[in-house]
């Protein structure tokens, strides 16, 4: 298991709530479970629900889709650690600890589609 980032909601959605939700933002549903974007022709998963969406990212694309997806249900992108990932002027960062760092432009990183990272 990879490490997970949970879309974090002050008030929580139903899974129905969930699946009306997403599909204006482009997201699709996938099995009953996994929630995925497209990317050239292709669909990629991008997050799971278990009573909350969570995410194992293997690329800048998934977080993009992730930081994507929280927005569009007016959520906030946490990691394991408490680290939050979010957009800001067009660039995704991670803020921990009061510091930010910036992972790269968003806009760049979805045309790069979802290349896995390598060692």
């Amino acid at each position: 298991m990879g490490y997970e980032l949970r879309v974090v909601r002050e008030s929580p959605l139903a899974f129905a709530e969930l699946a009306k939700a997403i599909a204006p933002a482009g997201f699709g549903l996938s099995g009953d479970d996994e929630i995925v974007a497209a990317h050239r022709g292709g669909t990629h998963a991008v997050a799971r629900w278990q009573g909350q969406l969570v995410g194992e990212p293997g690329s800048d694309w998934q977080v993009a889709q992730l930081v994507r997806l929280s927005a569009a249900l007016g959520a906030r992108l946490v990691g394991e650690d408490g680290e939050v990932y979010a957009l800001r002027d067009g660039v995704i960062e991670v803020v921990t600890g009061g510091s930010a760092m910036e992972i790269g432009k968003f806009e760049e990183i979805i045309e790069a589609g979802p290349a896995a990272w390598t060692p």
